[in-house]
């Protein structure tokens, strides 16, 4: 079941010196003798003068802490982050149930909400009683901290840094809030998901559901509050407490909304969606309607008026493998039952779905369509291409004695260097859940081996046979470097956590920091390529890239297809 916080995890490690080889290693392809003789000084310099007083006082921190990172991780990734963070750092995709028993069909969002909500209550019921599965990496068991994270937890706006609310408790820990929230064309609903003991069936879910859609198509629109919160976050700081001053009962529903389990999106949206071709979906699901979609909810399912579906989440408190855990239970369960309900029609006599209504003025009016307007431009700007590459997949590379994550890496560096003619500084993620609410690690996958290989590809004079040794060096080189990530052996969280210490002595920024090595090879929230591997599932999604001039680049890979998302 979902892990005890005293379960006994590793610390997260780290060898001084091999965090400042490895560093260097991967500045190499992005500079030239000089610069690079210039970077080595200054690693030099710094790893044996303040590096060490710095790595002194990170190594006194983590004595007193189970995860020295945790917090500070937190905080620098995401809640300190003031531009609009539902933009940038949300993650989502679309459920692969288009590829069996549900393909778009106008009239049927409402069934299959109901029966995808069944069954995501039905995990929510499984964590509460603490019997979801431990995870396991080949012998290892992995830290299941953050599913708690998946219901009723909310990022609450804060003028300098947001916070998160989490109200999820297991069975044993006491009683969770149980109730949904639905938005629909501008307006919010609530309704609870257990009546009598009971949790409601996939027909008292529909006679909610319906009972919303509905109300909200026979009447006008709402003012369509939720596009607040997809503003910079100092301005929806600002306009949340002017909402709370403005009548006190709008802080209570604020916290109806943050409390529930998730939030059920009914998107009018019709987008196309084939299982080769998931680009319009994938789209609309990052940058779609804001007045149907709370922004800060750590879980919300997005149904679209075709009966297609996607997860849209707050990134801050979970990395998506929890979420694509979750999304393979239910979409599981929903291909054994072939989409359809098996059980009882019977439908209880239930409380009605309430409507929560915000007391807003003309200021809040006026707010929420600029709100509207500075979301729509931006999103205009996202190019979004979401594919299914079928030729091959993951059988035929393992045929070939080939990591398939190394194989997609090697592909991107190849294809950056063709459109570019450069190499691409690229951020993979590393799950480190081996470790005490282990989060991520970076993976750069832009490496010496993987440029030459590059060259060689697009070189006509060099033989096949050279092309290939130097393909297997860089297999070989992102294999270990991967290894080692997983194993808490990165350094970039090392080097950031040197950065933190050095700010809260007030001292300056050392210059390793400020050198232009530590940006160009992607430092600082700096790279060209942010990638990631989304599993061995049906299940893939993606975020935006990392910076405007930059790409994301998200696959899952399964045995005759690989998945791409890819937008810039």
């Amino acid at each position: 079941g979902v892990l005890p916080s005293n379960t006994c995890f590793r610390k997260m490690n780290f060898e001084y010196f091999d965090s400042f080889s490895h560093f260097l290693f991967t500045v190499k392809p992005f500079l030239n003798q000089e610069e690079y003789q210039r970077t080595e000084d200054i690693v030099k310099k710094f790893k044996n003068g303040i590096g060490k007083e710095l790595h002194e006082k990170l190594l006194e921190r983590a004595k007193s802490r189970r995860n020295w990172l945790e917090d500070w991780w937190l905080n620098v990734a995401y809640l300190d982050l003031r531009i609009s963070t539902q933009i940038h750092c949300n993650i989502g995709g679309p459920s692969p149930c288009v590829e069996h028993c549900w393909p778009p069909k106008e009239g049927t969002q409402i069934e299959r909400a109901c029966i995808n909500t069944w069954h995501t209550l039905k995990f929510w019921d499984l964590l509460r009683k603490e019997k979801v599965p431990v995870e396991r990496s080949l012998d290892e068991v992995l830290d299941m901290n953050q599913f708690r994270m998946i219901f009723c937890t909310c990022k609450i706006p804060g003028v300098t840094r947001d916070s998160i609310s989490h109200y999820f408790k297991t069975e044993a820990e006491g009683e969770c809030p149980s109730h949904l929230v639905v938005l629909c064309r501008g307006r919010v609903f609530a309704f609870d998901a257990i009546h009598e003991g009971n949790m409601l069936t996939p027909p008292e879910i529909f006679r909610q559901l319906t009972h919303i859609q509905k109300t909200c198509h026979s009447e006008p629109d709402g003012p369509g509050l939720a596009a607040l919160t997809s503003s910079e976050r100092t301005k929806w700081a600002e306009l949340r407490e002017y909402l709370i001053n403005l009548d006190p009962k709008n802080s209570t529903l604020l916290e109806k909304i943050q409390r529930s389990l998730f939030a059920i999106c009914l998107d009018d949206s019709s987008p196309h969606a084939t299982p080769e071709n998931y680009t319009e979906v994938s789209r609309l699901t990052l940058g779609g309607d804001p007045t149907v979609r709370w922004g800060d909810k750590s879980y919300s399912s997005i149904f679209f008026s075709n009966g297609i579906f996607s997860a849209f989440c707050d990134h801050s408190p979970f990395d998506a493998m929890a979420l694509i855990s979750m999304s393979h239970y239910t979409e599981k369960n929903i291909l054994e039952n072939e989409g359809k309900w098996k059980g009882s029609n019977t439908v209880r006599d239930i409380p009605w779905p309430e409507e929560l209504v915000f007391t807003v003025d003309q200021k809040i009016i006026n707010e929420i369509g600029y709100a509207k307007e500075v979301y729509y431009k931006k999103v205009s700007d996202l190019q979004l291409v979401h594919y299914a590459f079928t030729s091959f997949g993951k059988a035929l590379i393992k045929k070939q004695k080939f990591h398939p994550d190394t194989f997609v890496q090697l592909a991107i560096q190849l294809a950056y260097y063709k459109c570019h003619g450069r190499p691409g500084c690229c951020y993979e993620t590393a799950m480190t859940r081996r470790f005490y609410h282990g989060r991520t690690e970076t993976i750069r996958s832009c490496t010496m081996e993987a440029v030459e290989w590059c060259k060689s590809m697009l070189d006509p004079s060099e033989s096949t046979y050279q092309r290939l040794q130097l393909m297997y060096q860089a297999f070989a080189k992102h294999n270990k470097m991967r290894s080692s990530c997983e194993n808490g052996k990165g350094f970039d969280r090392h080097l950031l956590g040197l950065l933190l210490i050095a700010q809260e002595q007030g001292l300056p920024v050392p210059e390793l920091y400020m050198d232009n090595a530590f940006t160009v090879s992607g430092g600082g929230g700096n790279f060209v390529l942010s990638t990631s591997l989304t599993g061995y599932t049906r299940f893939n999604g993606g975020a935006v890239p990392m910076v405007e001039h930059g790409y994301g680049f998200f696959y899952s890979i399964r045995d005759d297809r690989c998945a791409l998302n890819s937008n810039n």
